[in-house]
């Protein structure tokens, strides 16, 4: 019974016909054997992903979600080029299989993966993970951000991939915007933030690729190692400022473990974690390129607010019935944390 109820549940969450996908990678991927298995991966906020796996292969595939969405969203199309830019660089990122821009096949464009075997850990304590293996583990995360920022991208035809420079200037704004466009209820902590950031910003105006949105749940480690072995979720990616980067990836030091999993008010110490500043420091010594300028206070508040506006276009979509997620209204509703963070972090400087 269980079983039956679990196929069910699967069948429900895929909204579209799997037979035709079947035919579709069949005409264009060679060699596929066996039955094909579809299984939606859970956990995800934005682009539904599935893993699609052959008797002989193993696939990942993320597509944009069905119904209206805001202009610019849910761009796969920018996923799978970042990605395939990325392969011969020093980021670890999945082989891409193929990119379909029609909605025929299931009922929005997608891209297809090679799937990379590893571990995806949600939960930045990383209590699953043997201790002596974390603070290597929060390195490999470091470095795997500095060569990232590391890469030409220039040399690798990503010059049209977003604008360079102005980077904050154009992030306050274009946030800004996304969240009086959708407004749905009053949070004047965002309102603060509005106001503040656009006369804050600092001078430095570096420009590298940007992961945006670079956390723990966001790469794969080695299935016995504690290394980077791939990137996931380029849906956010673009030009940008480093420190965006940087400061976000350190937003579990300061939130708490209901809070999206952070680890504020934890003791890092014995759970042989390092402290945000060595995590930082790990960073900017293993990036090889100059760095103009070190990560500040308004940086960190620019990626709370940032970060506050996504969730709540989470809490949009979870009320227009299109979210991705099951939790996706108690996600959403941490806009509210975000917010109330990045003004209390304001009120400290």
């Amino acid at each position: 019974m269980q079983d039956e109820a679990r196929n069910q549940q699967q069948a429900a969450a895929i909204e579209f016909e799997p037979a035709r996908l079947d035919a579709f990678l069949r005409d264009n991927l060679s060699g596929l054997a066996g039955e094909m298995k579809l299984e939606r991966i859970a956990g995800g906020q934005s682009n539904p992903t599935f893993f699609v796996s052959y008797a002989n292969r193993r696939l990942v595939l993320r597509k944009k979600p069905p119904g209206d969405l805001l202009p610019g969203a849910h761009a796969v199309e920018r996923e799978c080029r970042i990605i395939k830019a990325l392969a011969d660089s020093d980021v670890p990122v999945p082989p891409v299989a193929l990119f379909e821009a029609g909605s025929d096949v299931v009922g929005t464009p997608f891209f297809v993966m090679e799937r990379v075997e590893g571990r995806v850990f949600h939960d930045t304590s990383l209590a699953a993970a043997r201790p002596e293996d974390r603070r290597a583990m929060y390195w490999s995360m470091a470095e795997t951000l500095a060569a990232l920022h590391d890469v030409d991208w220039q040399a690798l035809g990503l010059a049209d991939y977003g604008r360079a420079g102005s980077y904050f200037t154009r992030q306050v704004a274009r946030w800004s915007k996304q969240f009086r466009d959708t407004q749905w209820r009053e949070i004047p902590d965002l309102d603060r933030l509005i106001e503040w950031l656009p006369q804050n910003i600092p001078p430095s105006d570096e420009t590298t690729i940007c992961h945006g949105d670079f956390r723990i749940g966001n790469l794969m480690f080695h299935p016995t190692e504690p290394r980077v072995v791939a990137v996931l979720d380029w849906e956010l990616s673009t030009l940008g400022h480093p420190l965006a980067d940087v400061a976000y990836s350190s937003l579990p030091w300061h939130t708490r473990p209901d809070e999206y999993g952070g680890i504020l008010g934890v003791d890092v110490a014995a759970l042989q974690l390092p402290s945000e500043s060595e995590y930082v420091a790990h960073y900017y010594a293993a990036r090889r390129t100059p760095i103009p300028s070190r990560a500040t206070p308004f940086h960190l508040i620019f990626s709370m607010f940032r970060f506050a506006v996504i969730l709540e276009g989470i809490a949009v979509r979870a009320r227009m019935g299109t979210a991705s997620a099951e939790n996706a209204k108690a996600v959403g509703d941490l806009s509210l944390v975000f917010a109330r963070r990045a003004v209390e972090t304001l009120e400290a400087m």
